[in-house]
């Protein structure tokens, strides 16, 4: 009697990796998996740690305000983010910096998009930079 062929699916119904690169690189059609960011957005990403919420007195990027940061056609650089409260006297003045930052990386016409989502603490890479648990 022969032995047969084994299933190269195992048990937990996950297929191996071929090679351990394979297994290093994670899959770009992974569902859930985020594109690599280009060397466009890592800089206006940077120059918008500059751009700082008045009252709080913490980056858009640190605060976690910067939801996206997209390439359009015709050349446009459109940054999607939030406010920290919905009516934030200070969005006017927070958007014109925004706007500039990008401007000054990327020389295109950028657009700033406030999106209706209420923000939280738990947005931001690291809350401890607000000084209180929360």
């Amino acid at each position: 009697m022969s032995e047969e062929p084994r299933d190269p699916v195992p048990p937990g119904g996950a297929a191996l990796p071929a090679t351990p690169e394979a297994a290093a690189a994670p899959a770009a059609s992974e569902p859930g998996a985020a594109p690599a960011p280009t060397q466009q957005e890592l800089a206006i990403r940077s120059a918008l740690e500059t751009v700082m919420d008045p009252e709080i007195n913490l980056s858009v990027i640190d605060l976690g305000l910067i939801r996206e940061v997209k390439f359009l056609e015709p050349p446009k650089t459109l940054i999607r983010m939030m406010l920290t409260t919905p009516f934030c006297p200070y969005a006017p003045q927070m958007i014109a910096d925004v706007k500039q930052a990008v401007e000054s990386v990327v020389p295109q016409e950028c657009e700033v998009e406030i999106l209706p989502d209420a923000w939280s603490p738990d947005l931001m890479p690291d809350p401890g930079l607000l000084g209180f648990s929360y």
